[in-house]
């Protein structure tokens, strides 16, 4: 079994998202060709925003740094170190209030 530190990932990859002509940057931490899930680490950079898109399907989003929105319609919720929410089955973004660093959780069919 292979240990990865999702801390160092995070660190790591909020400081490429701050010299980052977009201000982001990514990893997918566990995924695999014909995996069920898929786990991605994604920072973004302060007043950055993934812009809205399709919902993945069944996903959850959990803040692991900053302060991030997460948007859908009318409705958004703030998380901030430890907060975990369920992705909503709709279009949506997620701006970064601050530097932030989320974990994106994919069920993949």
């Amino acid at each position: 079994m292979n240990v990865t530190s999702i801390n160092a990932l995070a660190a790591e990859h909020l400081e490429k998202a701050r010299t980052a002509e977009r201000g982001r940057s990514s990893i997918t931490v566990y995924g695999r060709t014909g995996a069920h899930l898929r786990q991605t680490v994604s920072a973004l950079d302060a007043g950055q925003v993934m812009g809205e898109h399709k919902s993945p399907g069944d996903a959850s989003v959990m803040c692991l740094q900053g302060r991030v929105v997460l948007r859908a319609g009318a409705v958004s919720v703030v998380l901030g170190p430890g907060d975990f929410t369920a992705v909503p089955p709709q279009r949506h973004d997620l701006e970064a209030l601050e530097s932030s660093v989320v974990l994106l959780t994919v069920a993949l069919h």
